[in-house]
């Protein structure tokens, strides 16, 4: 497969940088939705990397990778993005069984969750993430005919910017119980970053709210430069993530919301894998051992 084009870190659409990283999951969720055992269903994905001139040579059927699922990139790579699309659906809709009415998606990328999931008819999905990416995916959804089954508010601001102005023009009520997702984006944030985000949650949460987010414990993720998983992404579609995720220290995000009366609770990927039976289990030299799904809960008064 041919090699993307060299990496810029900061590019407003889905042609380089973190956005291009959306790109990877829509492709992994494609696949996931196509396999005989998925664990999770987006019609949507296959459109968005069809649309993109960066990816037009990926597949979107585990059929069509000559290795299968022995590929670490397409195989087990994307199973893993298909388990985590199914974990936080999972979480989500649990969340939403009670009085939970607003669901926060940060750095939503091309998330379809306002447009695949049963919702309570009654709730508003705000998806927060820059112009670029936002606009892309609604162009592929405009061309689709595609609804969402609920209130959708597209919120087209860059997280490093004043997002929580954004958020509550658009009609966000922070004294409305809200469930929160953070997939796949605190680790490209710097550590500052990321405690300025969990703690902003807080404040714009009332109890009765949840946040679900995934972190990474490595305190040298380089070490992890010569994993299967991250070679065959480099080398298969030039994307490298070690490049993109931010390598500093990670802060103890779970530690600081459980400080602050948050309830949480942390697994890695392979409990979940254990319970489905599908997705990835752990091998020598694996990039997704310090992986974590964190979920929390802010209780009521």
């Amino acid at each position: 497969m041919a090699g993307a084009a060299p990496q810029q870190t900061d590019v407003e659409g889905v042609d380089g940088g973190v956005g291009v990283t959306a790109l990877l999951v829509a492709a992994a969720r494609a696949i996931e939705t196509y396999r005989h055992d998925s664990l999770a269903q987006d019609v949507y994905a296959e459109h968005f990397v069809r649309a993109a001139p960066a990816c037009t040579d990926w597949p979107v059927r585990i059929e069509q990778v000559p290795d299968g699922d022995d590929n670490p990139l397409w195989g087990r790579f994307a199973r893993y993005f298909g388990l985590r699309t199914r974990v936080l659906d999972d979480f989500l809709l649990q969340s939403v069984r009670t009085d939970v009415r607003q669901v926060v998606l940060l750095g939503a990328g091309l998330d379809t969750r306002a447009f695949r999931l049963d919702w309570p008819s009654d709730l508003v999905v705000f998806e927060i993430d820059r112009a670029g990416v936002l606009a892309f995916k609604q162009q592929v959804l405009t061309d689709l005919s595609a609804a969402p089954k609920v209130k959708r508010v597209p919120v087209p601001v860059d997280l490093r910017a004043d997002w929580v102005t954004a958020l509550t023009t658009v009609g966000f009520d922070p004294a409305v119980p809200s469930v929160w997702l953070a997939e796949g984006l605190l680790f490209y944030l710097p550590s500052t970053a990321e405690t300025n985000l969990i703690d902003t949650v807080d404040r714009l949460t009332t109890g009765g709210s949840a946040l679900a987010f995934e972190a990474k414990l490595e305190k040298d993720l380089l070490a992890y430069r010569d994993s299967p998983i991250y070679t065959a992404t480099r080398e298969q579609i030039g994307i490298d993530l070690l490049h993109l995720f931010d390598t500093g220290p990670r802060p103890d995000s779970a530690g600081d919301l459980a400080a602050k009366g948050w309830s949480t609770s942390m697994h890695t990927p392979f409990d979940f894998s254990r319970r489905h039976r599908r997705g990835p289990l752990p091998t020598p030299n694996d990039a997704l051992e310090g992986n974590r799904w964190v979920f929390a809960h802010k209780p009521r008064s």
